[in-house]
């Protein structure tokens, strides 16, 4: 969709299409002066029209910025020059300004897609999906929906390769993770509109693959002495302690996600028994786990002694009016940072220390323990054996006894 425009007429219509997306008045003024310098910049180069040569260049003298943009995380910064310098990228190339990702809470669905859209939702939440796993994925589709909204495509059938080439195109400055969640995601939402004779074409084969491998990162794990500190630092003498303090047993001794214990009822508790038994929010699968002593204590504890009286069916709520279930989006980091800061714990920089690096330390100390992987994999709910395998990169000891006696090697030679 490249025009041949001036760079005053690509400038111009730039900043018409702006004001028509309602950008604030203040950002506009800040879009026209940074491209009146761009202009100025181009005059003096003897350059007419824009390109990506250009933009580089400017960058360079003006702002000593010489990274690749397309490929490379932008610095703060230089994130408003290379912003803006993108949108005229962006427009030259697809006529529409590709606006930033932005979470949209109340996602209002274009017309001409809301059927298919709808369908595919409905697909989704037949399939099990976690609420969690299912926004995400909605959230995603819904940044190419607005691509070919912006495009003036009127009905899926009208998508074309083209499109879809010039989509990806966009995304490249994403991480390698990102782009494949993305390129995932469009592929199966493109299968499904095939499927359900949407479309004539089977588009998800015109979706490129990565080349690049996606190699995982390494878990953030804690110190022993660092988790002791951690719980030690929590005051068991008030209502809020307590209910902390059970709930990060429950991640530490029995590696439970976030959302299985923000989704713990009170009828998932076996006293008799002594098992908690647990249908994942990620999984679907039914988990049980047994009620340690300690656990079993500051449970008894919490629901006795601290727990709001309330007719909510879950077990950790809040600790203030309304006393309710903690919000779907709750991540509960503010528990683990308040108490790291409270033990005095120093988190190196870069380094994760929220609940769910609690997860990866009770993973790591089973397979120091000698532990197999399997069953680490069943005690953390994973559904296959192998996501549990990313844990042998903190196994120390694991790795020692792995590594290659170079006497054993010579022996026979």
């Amino acid at each position: 969709m490249e025009e041949k425009r001036t760079i005053n007429e690509l400038v111009a219509e730039v900043l018409k299409e702006l004001e028509r997306l309602k950008y604030s008045y203040n950002s506009i003024c800040g879009f026209r002066a940074f491209y009146k310098r761009i202009i100025a910049f181009a005059n003096e180069k003897g350059v007419l029209y824009y390109s990506e040569e250009l933009g580089r260049a400017f960058l360079k003298e003006k702002y000593n910025c010489t990274i690749n943009y397309y490929t490379e995380t932008m610095p703060k910064t230089f994130k408003s020059p290379i912003r803006m310098i993108r949108v005229l990228g962006d427009y030259q190339l697809h006529g529409v300004i590709i606006r930033r990702i932005v979470k949209k809470p109340g996602y209002v669905k274009p017309p001409q897609f809301e059927k298919e859209l709808t369908a595919y939702e409905e697909e989704c939440n037949n399939s099990d999906y976690s609420k969690r796993g299912l926004r995400t994925r909605m959230q995603r589709l819904f940044f190419f929906i607005d691509y070919l909204d912006a495009r003036n495509i009127q009905h899926v059938n009208d998508i074309s390769p083209e499109i879809i080439s010039d989509y990806v195109k966009t995304i490249y400055p994403h991480h390698e993770k990102s782009i494949s969640s993305i390129l995932t995601t469009l592929r199966v939402f493109l299968r499904f509109l095939y499927l359900n004779q949407c479309t004539d074409e089977d588009l998800s084969l015109k979706v490129p693959k990565q080349s690049k491998y996606y190699y995982p990162s390494v878990p953030s794990v804690w110190n022993k002495e660092d988790v002791v500190r951690l719980l030690e630092s929590i005051d068991r003498g008030n209502p809020t302690g307590k209910r902390d303090y059970a709930i990060l047993l429950l991640v530490v001794k029995l590696g439970l996600r976030v959302g299985d214990i923000k989704s713990l009822k009170l009828s998932n508790l076996n006293w008799q028994s002594k098992i908690i038994e647990v249908r994942q929010d990620k999984t679907k699968n039914t988990v049980t786990y047994p009620i340690l002593n300690d656990i079993g204590w500051a449970l008894i504890d919490y629901l006795k002694n601290a727990r709001p009286v309330s007719s909510s069916p879950f077990v950790f709520i809040r600790m203030n009016a309304p006393y309710e279930a903690f919000g779907r989006d709750a991540n509960l980091y503010n528990i683990i940072t308040k108490y790291t800061r409270l033990s005095g714990i120093t988190v190196p920089k870069g380094k994760r220390h929220g609940l769910h690096s609690l997860r990866h330390t009770l993973a790591s100390n089973l397979l120091e323990q000698g532990t197999p992987l399997p069953l680490i994999s069943e005690i953390l709910g994973h559904v296959n054996s192998k996501s549990a395998g990313v844990y042998l990169h903190t196994g120390i000891e694991g790795l020692r006894l792995c590594a290659i006696d170079p006497e054993e090697v010579f022996k026979g030679v």
